[in-house]
């Protein structure tokens, strides 16, 4: 049986249906993550927010689901989330609610309009609707961010004024770039895991180029890569850039260039047939990508072995 769709078009209707005071401000709301009551009948039902929505929650009692995965929220502490994308909550026991806290943050995309972060809110990656790792914070960071937080809910309490708007977008632009950060550092901290990923990555673009799905399928994709793996794209490319300095395309394209320059050197293969072999439709595609990457044309390498 499919979920049914909850569409809530206002942060006004958010508050009504949780059973909170109406908002202060009918564009952006903050609110104490332990009011939030999340119910076993709820279970079926698919949210989707019409504003963004960002969450620093402790002792998170439930599993969510975004998009088509379960979200990494064991212990993280802080989601993103766009509008328009689906949010499945699961209450998994009788103790839910019980000992949660933090903070909802809410806005409508009609609240940043004509600021400079309407233009640059696209460019934070977690808010790309395959990510699914939520961001663990220290103890430290967490005050950073609980700070940011409270400064919001002052000004928010205040008298709405010319200044409110500039002053709380200034403070949700400072929550996302914390936040970047942080998720930088996570990269780094969780050394074990990452690495691991990095040598999975490793196995599985040998495997494929050595496999039928190289010509059958043609180049593996990004995308594809992330799936095999468990993680989002955009996880993966900015874990390896922060490993190795290359994103997902530049490793695939790395093993590539290796591939094609095994086979110019030990084989009579014309270019051609090397191109298709390699999961090229057509070879001038190939012979791009390899001289944009070695400075020399296939023929110009393969020339040195001759």
């Amino acid at each position: 049986m499919n979920n049914q769709i909850r569409k809530i078009q206002t942060i006004s209707e958010y508050h009504k249906i949780r059973c909170l005071d109406k908002p202060r401000h009918p564009l952006i709301s903050l609110i104490d993550y332990s009011l939030i009551r999340d119910l076993p009948e709820d279970n079926n039902v698919n949210w989707l927010h019409n504003f963004y929505s960002i969450a620093m929650k402790k002792n998170m009692d439930t599993k969510l689901n975004y998009g088509q995965q379960e979200y990494d929220f064991d212990e993280g502490l802080m989601s993103f989330l766009a509008p328009n994308q689906v949010l499945n909550i699961v209450v998994e026991n009788d103790k839910a609610n019980s000992n949660r806290s933090g903070w909802l943050l809410f806005f409508h995309k009609d609240f940043i309009w004509n600021t400079s972060l309407a233009k640059s809110i696209k460019s934070y990656e977690f808010f790309d609707y395959a990510n699914n790792e939520a961001l663990f914070l220290s103890d430290r960071e967490q005050k950073i961010i609980n700070t940011i937080f409270q400064n919001i809910n002052t000004e928010i309490d205040e008298n709405i004024d010319d200044y409110s708007q500039s002053i709380i977008v200034s403070q949700i632009e400072l929550l996302l770039n914390y936040s970047e950060r942080f998720y930088n550092r996570q990269f780094i901290t969780r050394k074990k895991s990452n690495h691991q990923i990095l040598t999975q990555l490793e196995t599985l673009l040998n495997d494929y180029f050595t496999s039928e799905d190289l010509t059958e399928k043609g180049l593996p994709t990004v995308q594809h890569i992330a799936n095999s793996l468990h993680v989002s794209p955009n996880y993966l490319s900015g874990l390896l850039k922060s490993l190795t300095g290359l994103n997902t395309r530049q490793h695939i394209h790395q093993i590539l260039i290796e591939k094609a320059k095994e086979k110019l050197s030990t084989t009579k293969l014309t270019v051609s047939e090397i191109a298709y072999e390699l999961g090229f439709e057509h070879v001038q595609s190939f012979n791009k990508l390899f001289k944009t990457k070695t400075s020399q044309s296939p023929l110009e390498f393969r020339a040195r072995f001759n």
